[in-house]
C-alpha cells in the first residue's frame, strides 16, 4: 500500500541509461513526484541544485566530472545534505562501491534487483533521515564504519583529501594493478596514472606503494 507521505516525495533520478530512468519513473508511478533526471555527474549536480529534491536515486557509475561517478555527485552537493538525501541504486554490489558512496554522504544503497514497493519504502525512509541498505550490503557498511551506524561520525579526513579519481587509482594500486593496467581500466594515460599516484602519496604523506597498500587495507577499502 502506498502511503500519502511517500506519494509526495520529490525525487531526481540519476542514471546514464535513459531506458532505465524511463522504466524506473514508470514503475514508481504516482508514488513519488519525479522532478528531474540526469545522465552525467555534471548534469546531476546542476539538476539537484536547481530542483532541491528530497531524495536523489543515484547510480554509482556515471560519466562526466572527474570520473568519480555517484560518489562525486554527492561530494559536489555536500552542502545540501541537510535537505537532499541520496539513495544509491546500482547493479553493483561491490564493497568498494558501497563504501565510497556512503563515505561521500549517501544515506543508503540498494541494488537494482529491489522490488518497486521496497524501493518506495526505501525512498520514504531515506527522506525521513533513516539509513537503508539491501541486506547483503549492510555488512560492508558495518565493517567499514563500525556498528554505530552513524556515517557522519566516521569521516576519514585523510581519505577526504583525495578526489574521487584519486581514490579509484589508490584502490587499484593497493590491489596490485600495474600502471598500464590502471590506465586501461580507467581509460586514462599511464602518465595521468603516475600523476594521480604521486598526488595520492603526497596527500597521505606516504612514500611507497607498499605503504599505500597497507594504508588502504587498514581502512578495508581495497
Amino acid at each position: 500500500m502506498i502511503t500519502e507521505t511517500s506519494r509526495r516525495r520529490h525525487v531526481v533520478i540519476v542514471d546514464d541509461h535513459g531506458i532505465f530512468r524511463s522504466g524506473l519513473k514508470a514503475e514508481l508511478g504516482d508514488a513519488v513526484e519525479v522532478v528531474g533526471e540526469a545522465p552525467t555527474v555534471d548534469e546531476a549536480a546542476q539538476m539537484i541544485r536547481h530542483t532541491r529534491p528530497e531524495v536523489v536515486l543515484l547510480d554509482v557509475h556515471l560519466p562526466g566530472g572527474t570520473g568519480g561517478g555517484g560518489a562525486e555527485v554527492v561530494k559536489l552537493c555536500r552542502d545540501l545534505l541537510e535537505e537532499v538525501r541520496f539513495l544509491a541504486i546500482s547493479v553493483s554490489d561491490e564493497a568498494t562501491d558501497v563504501v565510497s558512496v556512503i563515505r561521500a554522504g549517501a544515506r543508503g544503497y540498494v541494488t537494482k534487483t529491489i522490488s518497486t514497493q521496497e524501493l518506495i519504502s526505501a525512498i520514504d525512509a531515506v527522506a525521513a533521515g533513516d539509513a537503508v541498505f539491501s541486506p547483503r550490503l549492510a555488512g560492508f557498511v558495518l565493517d567499514a564504519f563500525g556498528t554505530s551506524g552513524l556515517v557522519e561520525d566516521v569521516r576519514d579526513e585523510e581519505l577526504d583529501r583525495l578526489s574521487a579519481r584519486e581514490v579509484e587509482v589508490m584502490r587499484l594500486i593497493a590491489r596490485g594493478y600495474t600502471y598500464r593496467e590502471i590506465a586501461s581500466e580507467l581509460f586514462i594515460s599511464i602518465k595521468t596514472v603516475e600523476t594521480h599516484v604521486s598526488k595520492v602519496l603526497r596527500k597521505l604523506q606516504l612514500s611507497s606503494r607498499h605503504e599505500l597498500t597497507r594504508w588502504a587495507e587498514q581502512r578495508r577499502i581495497v
